[in-house]
């Protein structure tokens, strides 16, 4: 897979616009396997921050990255339990400003992990 396909590159260079084709390709099964409860959820992004952190991206960039993937999930994924669809329901209730602030906390919820 080239890196023209990936949401970010290895120089750090971010394009959200690609975050929706990536999270396209991750299987059914393994996205069940992501969500199937909050602690794998929270598992899986604190592995995609650590990565995003050591190739230079700002608190900011990750949480438009954040956003983009709340975004996604919040019209194309069904909450497995009480967190997500809390998170679901705040994100689909919220403005832009207000999920933008929420993508911000969720990065520092899953950065203190």
């Amino acid at each position: 897979m080239t890196e023209e396909n990936h949401a970010i590159h290895k120089d750090g260079e971010l394009r959200t616009d690609k975050v929706d084709d990536t999270l396209e390709r991750i299987s059914e099964e393994r996205m069940d396997s992501i969500l199937a409860d909050f602690d794998s959820f929270k598992s899986y992004l604190k592995k995609r921050l650590t990565v995003a952190e050591k190739i230079g991206l700002n608190e900011e960039q990750l949480a438009l990255t954040a956003e983009k993937i709340g975004d996604y999930l919040a019209e194309h994924a069904e909450p497995k339990n009480r967190e997500e669809k809390l998170l679901q329901e705040l994100w689909k209730t919220g403005t832009q400003d207000e999920r933008h602030h929420l993508a911000h906390m969720l990065v520092k919820l899953v950065d203190n992990e």
